[in-house]
């Protein structure tokens, strides 16, 4: 189930409107993907990809480079924690 969960989120930053040259933040990844899974759906985000790999595949591949390097370096992040007095 990770996995699929992991997919999708692939699958919906590849397709939302962020660009590589806007060098996004932590949460401007996670609102476009929420917009774009809202907006598309699982099925949706799924057909958008396929159709950007089938019309532009040398494209397609630079950007799911960038979305896979962007989503690793983010989960690389440390978790943000309660500052304890």
């Amino acid at each position: 189930m990770i996995g699929a969960v992991d997919d999708l989120v692939i699958e919906a930053l590849f397709v939302s409107y962020l660009q590589p040259s806007q060098t996004p933040t932590a949460d401007l990844i996670e609102a476009a993907v929420t917009q774009t899974l809202l907006r598309l759906g699982s099925d949706g985000c799924a057909a958008a990809v396929a159709t950007e790999f089938g019309d532009h595949p040398e494209i397609a591949v630079l950007r799911m480079c960038w979305v896979r390097r962007t989503l690793a370096a983010i989960a690389a992040l440390p978790e943000v924690t309660a500052v304890r007095q």
